[in-house]
């Protein structure tokens, strides 16, 4: 193996990349805002601090030149350019997208999931040709999307694997979903309620199943869009019971034949009226791919660092982008309320 260059190393993501590529063989860049070395590398992993805003402080991490670029946290069409721009110092690039891009026949997406009416009706498994979003807005999946729009037309000066990423789980997540269930278990919560039956699949993206999707790309170069999933997709009702087996608890789940009745109760992280699956077969075919775990086998060291976390600080502290978007997710007092009802 080369030389490859991975940016945002220490996030989710980036840590188990950098972990997988070390392990497969790689002279391994790192490269962080605070550069900082995670404990489970490998000590040849050389460390960089940069941020990866910084034009200069970028091309000096690639350095004369790189086999590859791995790109975790690139976002919007001028990430895409300062890559492209430094074409012929790499030889090909991965970089992680997101399945959000993806919209139903009707232009519906991700969105509209809150709206009336509004759930994307998705073709059952998503594959990679289904329409997506256009690239102008300012929503998270337009700048996803604009980012795909732009590597894809150079894909003549800088072959490109882009991997649309599901639900992501795994440690050290700024959006753990697991935590709906994790909290409630440790808050002594023994009643929870479900909206759709619990029957909602949002297909999950384990981080070491990421980790392998990157390093078989990497040691593939080439110009494609790939689906990036774990090999099933539980519903959120299995979900939370695989929550409870490892943390040996036993809750009351009750379902909701419909959307959550408040904001404060029925709502998960995963939470959808139709199912969002993914097609897996363009991984397997293009690049062998095979996933490395399940969710359930990936749960435990989850449940484990969760656990950890709120042990030391208040979910809100910990985890500002998820108490952003689901402000009402524990509410105790209005669920006991309407349980009450």
């Amino acid at each position: 193996m080369g030389r490859v260059v991975v940016i945002g190393a220490t996030g989710q993501i980036g840590r188990a990349a950098v972990a997988a590529l070390a392990g497969d063989g790689w002279e391994v860049t790192a490269l962080s805002r605070r550069g900082t070395r995670v404990e489970d590398w490998p000590d040849e992993v050389r460390v960089v601090a940069a941020d990866r805003a910084d034009d200069t402080a970028l091309a000096a991490a690639i350095g004369d030149g790189c086999d590859t670029v791995v790109d975790v946290v690139a976002y919007g069409a001028a990430h895409a350019r300062q890559l492209t721009a430094l074409a012929g110092r790499i030889g090909s690039a991965v970089v992680i997208s997101s399945a959000e891009v993806y919209e139903d026949d009707r232009g519906r997406g991700f969105a509209t999931m809150a709206e009336p009416d509004g759930f994307p009706a998705y073709p059952v498994p998503i594959r990679e040709d289904q329409p997506t979003v256009r690239a102008d807005g300012d929503t998270y999946r337009s700048g996803k999307a604009a980012l795909e729009h732009e590597l894809r037309s150079c894909a003549d000066v800088l072959p490109t694997t882009l991997l649309r990423a599901c639900a992501v789980h795994g440690p050290y997540s700024p959006l753990p979903r697991e935590l709906y269930f994790v909290k409630r278990n440790l808050d002594g919560r023994r009643r929870r309620a479900l909206a759709f039956l619990g029957e909602s699949r949002f297909h999950p993206s384990g981080t070491r199943n990421l980790a392998e999707l990157i390093r078989l790309a990497a040691a593939r170069p080439g110009s494609r869009v790939l689906n990036a999933g774990d090999p099933q997709a539980p519903t959120v009702a299995e979900i939370g019971a695989a929550v409870d087996a490892v943390m040996g608890v036993e809750p009351e789940t009750v379902l909701l034949d419909g959307p959550p009745p408040n904001p404060a109760v029925g709502r998960t992280p995963w939470s959808a009226e139709r199912p969002v699956v993914c097609d897996m077969t363009a991984a397997e075919r293009e690049l062998g791919y095979r996933p490395v775990t399940t969710y359930a086998q990936a749960l435990p060291e989850t449940v484990e660092w969760l656990e950890r976390v709120l042990a030391e600080r208040d979910w809100r502290e910990a985890f500002p982008l998820l108490a952003k978007v689901y402000p009402d997710l524990f509410d105790y007092a209005a669920e006991d309320a309407w349980f009450e009802r």
